[in-house]
């Protein structure tokens, strides 16, 4: 747990932060319904100046015509941005073969969900240039198994999320070849039975790697250690942040979700409910929150952040000496980026 001070910053550099699962972030919004290359491009710029220099752009659930339009315009950002194309080597999508209860359902709109398709998975990879990394789905979608085989042959990593399955059905799941659980501790009913519940079933499944949000509101920090510890090295933290992420408190109204209420301490939920609607942190501050609240050694936490992400990804060079940079200082209230290196380039100092 970090002890600095407060005025007396440290220096230190960390590889570039890793996010797989980024929905927005500083008013630009990846699931608006119309997303051009230019928002890809500024979005992008906006998590380097976060320290985030890797990333996947996350779409929800959503008509097909709009994911497949979204991913013909992150395609296009790529191409006209040589440094957007490094920081984006793909796409997570999460659904739209979503549990449709209220709680597991959370911001997702209930008219779009529908199973699981690899024929729908087939044109969004033609749409997209091949980019689709990640799908996120609850396995107990009809078909689910079936779709989890055929992504993962496709190259597809399958992960459990926005889902209420048996224990038994987690791992058929990860026979099947899912590997990943999204936001793991969120995205179901307010209350489970004490056992057997999924959580525990894919806590103690080791083929699958569990994305957590250290945002302070999404586990409270007992519960999150506990999960760290569970899962060992099979634990990566992502900021699931919105496009209200770093908005001033107040009432919102936003394509995914409807109206989103941020409160002061930057806590987002759908209005006059208590159920988050995304997280409004970036990774970094994401990371600030885990370095503060957390028992754990600050470089162990920032490998989660950086190391275990790139390494899901194959992207190893990117943590290692030549790769991407960020200059922080930190104390005991946090951090602040002062430079950023993307691909050897300098493209924040401040």
């Amino acid at each position: 747990m970090t002890t600095q001070e407060p005025g007396n910053p440290r220096h230190v550099t960390w590889p570039g932060l890793v996010d797989l699962q980024v929905n927005g972030y500083g008013g630009l919004d990846l699931n608006a319904p119309e997303v051009d290359a230019d928002l890809v491009i500024a979005l992008t710029r906006r998590l380097w100046a976060e320290g985030t220099t890797t990333y996947l752009p996350t779409l929800v659930t959503a008509p097909e015509a709009q994911i497949l339009a979204t991913l013909r315009a992150i395609g296009e950002a790529r191409r006209r941005d040589p440094l957007v194309a490094h920081s984006i080597p793909g796409v997570h999508i999460e659904g739209p073969a979503l549990n449709p209860d209220d709680g597991p359902r959370g911001a997702h709109d209930g008219r779009h969900l529908r199973d699981p398709d690899l024929a729908e998975l087939d044109r969004w990879q033609e749409a997209g240039d091949g980019l689709v990394r990640i799908v996120t789905l609850a396995p107990e979608r009809d078909g689910a198994l079936e779709y989890i085989r055929g992504a993962a042959a496709r190259g597809v990593r399958v992960s459990l999320g926005h889902c209420a399955p048996s224990p038994d059905r987690v791992r058929e799941a990860a026979e099947a070849g899912a590997s990943l659980a999204t936001h793991l501790g969120n995205g179901t009913y307010p209350q489970l039975p004490r056992h057997p519940n999924h959580l525990w079933a894919q806590l103690a499944e080791d083929r699958l790697t569990a994305m957590v949000i250290p945002d302070g509101h999404h586990l409270p920090a007992d519960v999150l250690t506990v999960f760290l510890r569970a899962t060992v090295d099979r634990c990566i933290f992502t900021s699931d942040s919105a496009s209200l992420a770093g908005a001033e408190p107040g009432e919102y109204r936003t394509p995914v979700g409807g109206a989103v209420t941020v409160a002061e301490d930057g806590r987002l939920t759908l209005a006059g409910t208590p159920l988050l609607a995304g997280s409004g942190r970036s990774l970094r501050a994401c990371l600030d929150w885990a370095r503060t609240h957390l028992p754990f050694p600050e470089d162990e936490l920032v490998g989660m952040a950086t190391h275990r992400p790139a390494a899901l990804l194959g992207l190893e060079e990117r943590v290692g000496p030549d790769g991407d940079r960020v200059l922080v200082d930190l104390d005991g209230t946090g951090s602040r980026v002062r430079a950023v290196d993307v691909a050897g380039i300098r493209v924040v100092e401040q």
